[in-house]
């Protein structure tokens, strides 16, 4: 294992700069906290937002790049219920508002949903060097 090949360089750089903005701006990602989870929405954020960052520079380096492919995986997985309650969240305010722009933004979200699992690939492949 030497260079990480450009889907695994492009999932770092994803991750790392995903991880930033949940540190730098937590407020922006807590509404999109489940609600059972919402007690300690500005905890998760933050600590999503590391694991991101640590898994993100892990997939840099050849020695971390296996633990941190399974790592990457588990995370992407485990954000994905934020996701989906992000677009439950648009969808409701799309159909409230009407508006093109709230119908556009709900779209987007819905769209966005199946492209974690090409990410999720790309991880499992890190992981198992390849």
């Amino acid at each position: 294992m030497t260079r990480p090949d450009l889907p695994t360089t492009g999932l770092a750089a994803l991750l790392v700069g995903a991880g930033v903005l949940h540190i730098a701006r937590p407020e922006v990602y807590e509404p999109i906290i489940p609600a059972p989870l919402r007690g300690r929405a500005r905890e998760l954020v933050l600590a999503s937002g590391v694991a991101e960052i640590a898994c993100g520079a892990g997939l840099l380096v050849p020695a971390t790049r296996p633990a941190a492919g399974w790592a990457s995986a588990a995370l992407l997985i485990g954000v994905l219920p934020a996701n989906v309650q992000m677009s439950v969240d648009h969808g409701r305010r799309a159909r409230r508002k009407g508006t093109p722009q709230a119908v556009g933004f709900f779209a987007g979200t819905l769209a966005r949903l199946p492209l974690q699992w090409p990410l999720v690939r790309t991880a499992l492949r890190a992981a198992r060097g390849g």
